[in-house]
């Protein structure tokens, strides 16, 4: 009898162990196929910087809310660029919808706040590699915090967001999506 119960509490610990992955997604963007609203809306990027919709699921227990960062590793000579910095989004949230990134927040979940990327403004910055420098890859990164509030001074550096947010994550998922013209 207690062969079996060994046995069973291990099957038990064995399932446990197999918890479903914390992962985030865009039904946006496939194959690196971007339509051009998504891209910057700079001179000579051709897109509108409509940001792409954003599904996550399975965060770990004990989220409170989520920070959100965007970032091109290839630019600027492998040095990267921050296309898009959010956080304090609530943990109700279960993604982001189409055009959530604009410039003021006002379509982003309650309480949330975007901080202030490479091109200077605060919302979301689609892709917009120069012409000829091959592939990009952007990573979208979610961080599931364990406290509501990223407590960051006025106009954080992206920098000073990332690491806030790694340093207070219970979880992150990522997901890369390619752009190159």
């Amino acid at each position: 009898m207690t062969l079996r119960l060994g046995f069973t509490m291990l099957a038990l610990v064995a399932f446990a162990g197999q918890a479903a992955a914390f992962e985030i997604s865009s039904p946006s963007v496939s194959n690196g196929k971007w339509d051009a609203k998504y891209l910057g809306d700079k001179p000579g990027c051709g897109g509108q910087s409509v940001s792409i919709a954003l599904a996550w699921k399975d965060p770990p227990a004990g989220t409170k809310s989520y920070a959100l960062t965007m970032f091109d590793t290839d630019a600027n000579g492998g040095k990267g660029f921050w296309h898009w910095l959010a956080w304090n989004i609530p943990a109700s949230a279960k993604g982001l919808r189409e055009g959530a990134g604009a410039q003021g927040g006002k379509r982003m979940p309650k309480g949330s706040v975007q901080g202030k990327g490479g091109v200077g403004r605060a919302g979301y910055f689609g892709p917009c590699p120069p012409p000829g420098s091959g592939d990009h890859h952007y990573v979208f990164t979610l961080y599931a915090l364990g406290e509501k509030t990223l407590r960051m001074p006025a106009s954080p550096l992206p920098e000073m967001i990332s690491v806030a947010a790694k340093s207070s994550a219970l979880g992150q998922a990522t997901v890369t999506y390619t752009y190159g013209r």
